[in-house]
């Protein structure tokens, strides 16, 4: 059985959003911030390469993570564009990405945690707390809830 290229297969805009998920306006709205591309037929039909449902899997997982959209783009603007990324190309950018995912991962730990307790405590800078900020000390550290930000967030 032959088996036809990923980047030769292209898909018609609604045939992509249904098998990802997503609103046809979604891809347009990626398409126009750059995360994802797409090409003209002779009818002036946008077409997508079949790897761009990979592409918009990533986006939509990210985005669960809270990694905002610039971010996102700068990581798939680092990926080929003329083909189908590789295997190698999702492990470099996984690599790349892992110690932003492990300061994440200890923010999140850190927000669970805590958050019941910082939020009656004063580390979010409240002057009232006679318990765990008297005289309201985490606020000369700056501002924001000083307890939930990772040490190197200055």
């Amino acid at each position: 059985m032959n088996r036809i290229p990923a980047d030769e297969v292209w898909l018609r805009p609604g045939q992509v959003a249904e098998r990802a998920g997503v609103a046809v306006s979604t891809l347009h709205y990626y398409e126009q911030f750059g995360l994802i591309s797409s090409r003209r037929t002779a009818g002036n039909r946008r077409e997508y390469r079949r790897d761009t449902l990979r592409l918009v899997a990533f986006i939509r997982a990210s985005q669960t993570l809270g990694i905002p959209l610039a971010r996102i783009k700068e990581a798939l603007d680092d990926l080929p564009h003329e083909k189908p990324p590789t295997r190698r190309d999702w492990a470099r950018l996984a690599q790349d990405w892992r110690a932003d995912l492990d300061r994440r991962i200890e923010a999140l730990t850190a927000l669970r945690d805590n958050l019941a307790g910082c939020i009656g405590c004063g580390c979010l800078s409240l002057t009232a707390c006679p318990y765990a900020n008297p005289g309201d000390v985490l606020g000369a550290e700056g501002p924001g809830a000083r307890r939930l930000l990772p040490p190197d967030s200055d």
